[in-house]
């Protein structure tokens, strides 16, 4: 059986979205890191794309600036999943969502690797248990990072059924190890924990604009006025433990509150969609960023992300 300190070598599949942070925080945790995608263009970009992020944890006083050359030389780019996974002890996919992808690329891994080498998907919406030939089972996990994967804590960690608990209990004790707040499950769901929550308050956020209740604006205030800067402090269980689930039960008790209908597609998000308005991406969404230096504007997301959770570690180290 496989111990943590077995681990010396990762590879990373997939440099896309993912995949240069992912790579950045196990580089930092002192690990070798090989990294893989097909698109050479992608390649170079991912290169680019890691170094100025290990740059800028050394200007947050995260990383001495002494570090920035080693922690960058620890990672190496290799042209094939046969090269990027020889000798790795764990193995982190992070390539498109696409079901067929990952199938092929399992099936790919399977005539490479051997019995004792630990298989992690990123995967955000796939039972990928299902998509993993069947004799690798016991060796795959699920480790789903969010968003910048450098900077969000969390990871969310679930085994196969067929997979030991050590293997799940290596990838949380690996993870920690690189800084992460890795959360084990005791089983798959799709959607995981923090999806599934944002799901919800999608299902509402639409049903408000949708039934002009609010404007996006107001919505955006209103939380961040209110149950988000306490939850960082409280989370959701603990804050109704502080209400007191007396207080809770009589929410539902005198329906309080009642679920919006469900809908295919809500009619908000389907006009922006029609007119092409994606979000940052394409310039405008609920917000227009028309004329807005994209560069700048995710700089400047990336400093208060980074004051935000030096602040959230700080309250979940000397919880209340």
């Amino acid at each position: 059986m496989k111990a943590l300190s077995d681990i010396k070598k990762i590879a990373v599949l997939g440099a896309g979205t993912m995949g240069p942070g992912i790579a950045q925080i196990f580089a930092m945790g002192g690990y070798e890191v090989t990294m893989w995608t097909r698109s050479e263009e992608t390649r170079e970009k991912a290169k680019e794309t890691l170094y100025k992020s290990i740059v800028t944890f050394s200007e947050e006083d995260l990383l001495p600036a002494a570090d920035i050359d080693k922690v960058f030389s620890r990672v190496s780019f290799k042209l094939t999943v046969e090269e990027a996974v020889k000798d790795a002890d764990f193995i982190m996919e992070t390539i498109v969502e696409n079901r067929d992808a990952k199938k092929a690329l399992f099936e790919q891994l399977d005539s490479f690797i051997g019995q004792d080498c630990i298989i992690a998907s990123n995967t955000s919406g796939l039972n990928i248990f299902e998509l993993v030939p069947e004799r690798r089972l016991p060796q795959t996990v699920i480790a789903h990072w969010y968003a910048p994967p450098q900077l969000i804590p969390l990871v969310e960690v679930v085994k196969s059924e067929k997979a030991p608990q050590e293997y799940c209990d290596i990838t949380v004790a690996l993870l920690e190890k690189c800084g992460k707040t890795p959360v084990p499950m005791k089983k798959f769901i799709r959607g995981y924990i923090a999806n599934r929550m944002q799901m919800c308050l999608n299902q509402e956020l639409f049903y408000l604009l949708d039934n002009d209740y609010c404007t996006p604006e107001d919505i955006d205030k209103a939380v961040k006025a209110s149950f988000i800067p306490r939850a960082v402090v409280l989370g959701l269980c603990k804050r109704a433990d502080f209400g007191g689930l007396d207080m809770t039960a009589n929410n539902y008790k005198n329906k309080s509150y009642t679920m919006p209908p469900e809908v295919d597609m809500p009619k908000t998000l389907a006009e922006h969609i029609e007119k092409g308005e994606l979000g940052l991406k394409s310039g405008k969404g609920f917000y227009d960023y028309t004329g807005v230096n994209k560069q700048a504007l995710l700089a400047k997301r990336d400093k208060q992300l980074f004051e935000v959770f030096k602040l959230a570690k700080k309250f979940m180290d000397d919880p209340v």
